[in-house]
């Protein structure tokens, strides 16, 4: 293996290490317990779920791994504070929106190549990519694993101690 590909691999490794946490933490949460904040006034489980699907969602297209599966999160998740815009989703749809979105991320994602990992994200134009080859794929991946672990650490502040 590459110092390329063990970079990548690396990142990789990262990534699942996270969504899979922040989806076991959710699995077997009850609607009533998605209503739980992280602390008192602010954001719900239930919309850090959305939250982190959308963001995923979107990182589809950015990434030009596929089309965006579920553009509608966007208003109640993104575009908006928690509780200013109402979603009629319940715990288990969101859910099934978060393993949808990550099985086809994942799928995409954990088949390129090195190469692949450094080229241009669809945010950003050939020109811009000459000036700033920073701005690729890896570098996309690397800022939304820091994204869904400092989620995961707000999340978490809803578990009890014993």
């Amino acid at each position: 293996m590459t110092a390329e590909q063990q970079l990548v691999d690396a990142a990789l490794r990262a990534w699942k290490f996270n969504t899979d946490r922040f989806e076991a933490f959710y699995r077997d949460l009850s609607d009533v317990q998605l209503d739980l904040e992280v602390a008192p006034g602010r954001n719900r489980l239930r919309y850090l779920l959305g939250h982190m699907a959308a963001v995923h969602d979107k990182m589809i297209a950015l990434l030009g791994a596929g089309p965006r599966l579920h553009a509608e999160l966007d208003e109640a998740f993104l575009s908006n504070p928690d509780r200013s815009v109402s979603s009629s989703l319940s715990g288990a749809e969101l859910k099934e929106i978060w393993s949808e979105v990550d099985g086809a991320l994942w799928g995409a994602i954990s088949k390129w190549s090195a190469v692949e990992w450094l080229s241009k994200h669809t945010a950003v134009t050939d020109e811009e990519f000459a000036k700033e080859p920073h701005r690729n794929r890896l570098s996309v991946l690397l800022s939304r694993n820091s994204h869904i672990a400092t989620h995961y650490g707000q999340v978490i502040l809803t578990t009890p101690r014993g």
